[in-house]
């Protein structure tokens, strides 16, 4: 499963507000090369980062989180042999964990 940052949604919902990448580096504390790096993949944003940035396109995190390339929906191909696909969701399990853990250590850094 692959998972990628969709620029193309990002773009359209800071020209929808009016705003570009410059102003959504600004409010989330991000240099431009720092935010550009999350746009072409090269790193992934911080939940700290995702919260910001739903807030700024006045968008759902659940939605921001998918459209940044950190977790999907889909499911594995039906096809999958039991084993694969077992694989699969335990490797989906455990990035969701691994974002909520990172999520709730910024939630406590920021209290």
């Amino acid at each position: 499963m692959s998972l990628f940052f969709d620029a193309d949604w990002f773009d359209a919902k800071l020209a929808e507000r009016g705003l570009d990448r410059a102003a959504l580096a600004i409010a989330a504390g991000l240099e431009r090369t720092d935010l550009h790096a999350v746009f072409i993949n090269e790193r992934a944003p911080t939940a700290e980062e995702l919260e910001t940035f739903a807030r700024v396109l006045q968008s759902d995190l659940v939605e921001v989180t998918l459209k940044s390339g950190v977790a999907a929906r889909e499911a594995p191909p039906t096809n999958a042999e039991p084993e694969d696909r077992i694989e699969s969701i335990e490797a989906r399990l455990d990035a969701i964990d691994n974002w909520l853990a990172e999520f709730e250590q910024s939630k406590k850094k920021s209290a």
